[in-house]
């Protein structure tokens, strides 16, 4: 990924929360020339190998599991908003984006064993339904998870390298960040106001 060095963000804790938070990802693989990817929810198993795991699974309808194992790229991406040069109150200004994304590297492998199905679906119910206030239960025992358990495929990426960038305007004075934080705070729509949030913790 592209990024100058005043937008680069190398700490792995604030990746991985990063990833946690925005974990509905874009992943991307190449068999004989060919790339493929698929917009899907995964899970971040941080204490595993020296930059974490994500774990996740597929329809088996899906052809992009059949290219077996090999590199993978994880596309986390987060709030990102147009930025108009008039915000700065400056001459020579151009209009520009600010946005906050995760590039995930590593080698994808499938899983199909039963048990270790069954627990990539248990662990994806506790993720996304622990914080709910009247969560849906998994129910193991139902006739029918033989059969969705045979729909589906499941797959680790084991990440090798971490890049983070966070284009924030860094590159600016400091009163300039200031104006285009204003500005932003105006803004009604939700990534306005996360970009907003995320330039003033850059600030004095």
């Amino acid at each position: 990924m592209y990024a100058p060095s005043f937008n680069v963000e190398n700490d792995t804790n604030k990746l991985h929360e990063f990833m946690r938070q925005n974990s509905f990802a874009l992943l991307t693989t190449q068999a004989e020339g060919a790339l493929m990817a698929s917009h899907l929810p995964l899970m971040l198993d941080p204490k595993a190998g020296p930059h974490g795991h994500l774990i996740g699974h597929m329809a088996r309808a899906n052809p992009q599991w059949r290219q077996n194992e090999g590199e993978a790229l994880v596309v986390f991406s987060g709030p990102h908003v147009y930025i108009s040069p008039s915000w700065y109150e400056a001459e020579r200004m151009v209009p520009t984006w600010n946005y906050v994304a995760v590039h995930a590297y590593g080698s994808f492998q499938i899983i199909q064993e039963r048990d270790a199905l069954l627990e990539i679906l248990r662990k994806s119910v506790q993720t996304y339904e622990g914080s709910r206030e009247s969560p849906w239960t998994f129910d193991e025992s139902g006739a029918h998870i033989d059969a969705m358990l045979k729909a589906i495929v499941g797959f680790r990426v084991e990440i090798r390298k971490l890049e983070g960038k966070w284009k924030l305007s860094q590159n600016q004075p400091e009163e300039r960040r200031a104006r285009v934080v204003r500005a932003l705070s105006e803004q009604s729509d939700e990534n306005s106001q996360a970009i907003a949030a995320l330039m003033a913790e850059g600030l004095p």
